[in-house]
């Protein structure tokens, strides 16, 4: 299994309710074994080059998922999707060992 990072993108100013918590946490309880690290929401934000005007950074989890394939039907139904926002879906690789000097 590779794993991937969810990043969760909101509309600019959300509305967070107890029904969208619930709806969040269905989601995290569907996707099961997929959840590596269910993380952590994104509270004040601020951004350094082209980020994309009609949203803000929501938050991120660390999925594990068989590809890219799978990984992207899994985020298919997240909430963030629902709420005219979306998910960016990145396999994670390992950073090569630094050079000795």
């Amino acid at each position: 299994m590779a794993n991937f990072v969810f990043t969760y993108r909101t509309a600019p100013d959300p509305v967070r309710t107890p029904e969208s918590a619930a709806a969040w946490m269905s989601w995290f309880d569907g996707l099961g074994s997929h959840v590596a690290d269910i993380g952590q929401p994104g509270l004040e934000t601020g951004a350094v080059g082209n980020c994309g005007p009609d949203t803000r950074l929501g938050g991120y989890s660390l999925i594990t998922a068989a590809d890219l394939d799978e990984a992207l039907r899994l985020a298919k139904d997240c909430p963030s999707v629902a709420r005219d926002g979306g998910v960016e879906v990145a396999e994670l690789g390992e950073v090569p060992p630094r050079a000795s000097s």
